[in-house]
């Protein structure tokens, strides 16, 4: 399994082609191609989630609990199932680093962000176009294809869409050249592990492979939680935002992946990515008011057409 950030650096991983189904398998294919949409619904809340507990509690000491936490139930989880661990030391050390780019790097940015007044659907926005930033990149090396022509208009639209956002944001007050910063350092973050987990990151058991990362990721944020000086404050917000952080997304969402890269249904989940930002700002009109204008629509909506002609192949 992998988080709402590990999610993203799976889906690049070739996935085995669908199963046939007999027709006597009619609910079990319904419920398998459903999947990418459940899970597309549940990633849609990590920021929405950051925003409702980041009032109640410093970024980094509640990552670092959440870490803790989510450790606990996938290590629980992997010695009820008899789930292999990862071979060798160096499949520990590099699972180990991708769980501090990956996890303690970009959520630590992202959840900072949003602590910092960034809005969830904004945050949502900007690492929603990790996969373009990956196709550029892997577009420049000289052993990779080069963007077609549609890809490249993808990542004009995903840029303008972008602009469009932040610009009515700033003026918003909401966005400010620190929490914007932190939201672009996420996105960075979420890009290089990708691209690191491509390289470097065999194929294992997904429960054991998360328990790892998610040690590695508490760890480091744990001791770096020491040093803010904000006390959580716990109230019933904070508490649904621990409870969803570790068992709707930690583990539902990652349940979701594990059973999607078995049955191959991952691929779908790619097609729809691009809705994430769209669900993520409804959700924060309707719990927190973020406004929502008619500029911030247009970026949404341009965006999210940018992302799908860069992933649709």
């Amino acid at each position: 399994m992998r988080n709402e950030g590990a999610a993203k650096a799976a889906l690049k991983s070739p996935s085995p082609a669908e199963p046939t189904v007999a027709p006597a398998d009619a609910r079990p294919a319904a419920w398998l191609a459903g999947m990418p949409a459940l899970f597309v619904a549940i990633w849609s809340t990590g920021f929405v989630v950051a925003r409702l507990g980041m009032p109640h509690a410093p970024p980094l000491s509640f990552l670092a609990l959440r870490f803790a936490l989510s450790a606990l139930c996938l290590l629980g989880w992997a010695l009820w199932v008899g789930a292999r661990w990862p071979q060798g030391r160096g499949q520990w050390f590099h699972l180990a680093v991708l769980g501090a780019l990956m996890h303690a790097g970009y959520l630590g940015a992202g959840w900072a962000a949003v602590k910092q007044g960034l809005g969830a659907g904004t945050m949502s926005l900007i690492a929603g176009l990790q996969p373009v930033l990956t196709a550029v990149y892997l577009s420049l090396r000289p052993t990779q294809a080069r963007l077609s022509g549609a890809q490249w208009a993808g990542l004009g639209l995903g840029t303008i869409g972008l602009v469009l956002v932040v610009w009515r944001k700033l003026g918003l007050g909401e966005a400010s050249a620190l929490n914007l910063s932190l939201g672009f350092a996420a996105l960075m973050f979420i890009t290089v592990a990708a691209l690191y987990q491509q390289r470097f990151v065999r194929p294992c058991d997904s429960r054991t492979a998360l328990c790892v990362q998610m040690l590695a990721a508490c760890l480091l944020m744990a001791p770096l939680g020491l040093l803010e000086g904000e006390a959580m404050d716990w109230v019933p917000a904070l508490y649904a935002a621990l409870g969803w952080s570790v068992l709707g997304l930690t583990l539902g969402g990652s349940s979701l992946l594990y059973l999607m890269l078995q049955r191959g249904a991952a691929t779908r989940v790619t097609s729809l990515m691009y809705l994430v930002p769209p669900c993520a700002a409804m959700l924060s009109w309707m719990l927190f008011g973020e406004q929502l204008g008619a500029a911030v629509w247009l970026g949404m909506g341009l965006s999210a057409a940018g992302v799908y002609l860069v992933i649709r192949r």
